[in-house]
């Protein structure tokens, strides 16, 4: 989600109706809307951020490794705090948490595996439903390879190691399409290279594939704990939107970081960044049908178009 939005809306959810033409008749639109106030989420919200800036810049060892996980857990004790004084005095303004979701909590749950069900229907897949899924997805894959490349220009300028040349592009292409497949078998969503992982990694100076390793394994076995799955269902977007404002930050500064090496004095190099600035920042959006290219997808299918076509300082000189 947006993190500026998220950072004013709780758990609760409650339906809101507003009245809508269409077909020339005036039917009721149904919507879920957060039941909690945007002031008492906001404040939530900026708990976790500031413990999070806190707990790295003044936090000693194993506090400034884990900022997110102490920043998440101050921002959750917050809005518990609001949610039962706002349930004692029957305000919905101050529920911030959905409690009902531990309800149904069982001790130990075994996750819907995606292979098991897709041996049931594979009757049921013929060479137009392959071909609808394939217009679908093929150009999304287009986006996620420039994410890639972005993200993984970015983690490199953090650590100080070109990862395009070692271990070299394809192999990271490779290793994200294997995960995206062995993940998707079993129920999981297609992996991408998150900017926000970046964003720890910039944070924390942790860059280790081990602690990696470990995090994932680790993440594999606590899934099948109803109760740590259930908590993470009941975080509030507003804890998680102070969260992903210091994480987008650092994406953001990384980026400014690659950028001054850039000489903006040439026009062509002026024209690229412009380019880039206006369409992501400007919101520039792309329908087609069904599927809709954001305005970072555009940025960045933009940013690379106007870098390919308009020629560098050398070759103009050359032309000359």
């Amino acid at each position: 989600g947006n993190a500026i939005s998220d950072l004013t809306q709780g758990k609760v959810m409650a339906d809101s109706v507003e009245q809508v033409v269409e077909n020339g008749t005036i039917v009721d639109k149904v919507t879920q809307v957060s039941t909690a106030s945007p002031y008492v989420a906001l404040i939530c919200g900026l708990v976790t951020l500031f413990t999070v800036i806190l707990c790295s810049v003044y936090g000693k060892k194993m506090m400034k490794l884990i900022p997110f996980i102490i920043g998440i857990l101050a921002g959750y004790v917050a809005a518990a705090i609001f949610t039962v004084i706002g349930i004692k005095t029957n305000n919905t303004a101050l529920q911030i948490i959905d409690f009902s979701v531990f309800s149904n909590m069982k001790l130990f749950a075994v996750p819907d595996f995606t292979f098991i069900e897709a041996l049931k229907g594979t009757k049921e897949i013929t060479g137009q439903y392959v071909a609808t899924i394939a217009v679908a997805y093929v150009p999304v894959a287009f986006v996620v390879f420039a994410e890639h490349i972005a993200d993984h220009k970015n983690l490199s300028s953090i650590i100080n190691k070109d990862l395009l040349e070692d271990p070299g592009l394809h192999r990271t292409i490779l290793g994200d399409g294997v995960g995206s497949m062995v993940g998707a078998v079993f129920g999981g969503c297609p992996n991408t290279t998150y900017g926000e992982s970046v964003g720890c990694v910039a944070i924390t100076g942790n860059a280790s594939v081990v602690t990696i390793l470990a995090t994932a394994i680790m993440a594999i076995i606590i899934s099948f704990f109803g109760p740590f799955v259930t908590f993470l269902a009941s975080i509030p977007n507003c804890v998680m939107g102070g969260v992903c404002i210091t994480l987008y930050g650092f994406i953001a500064v990384s980026g400014l970081k690659m950028i001054q090496k850039v000489n903006l004095d040439e026009n062509r190099n002026l024209f690229v960044v412009a380019v880039i600035l206006i369409a992501g920042i400007g919101g520039l959006t792309i329908n087609f049908g069904s599927i809709t290219l954001t305005s970072i997808a555009c940025a960045l299918i933009l940013g690379i178009i106007t870098n390919s076509i308009l020629p560098k300082d050398k070759e103009i000189s050359a032309a000359e």
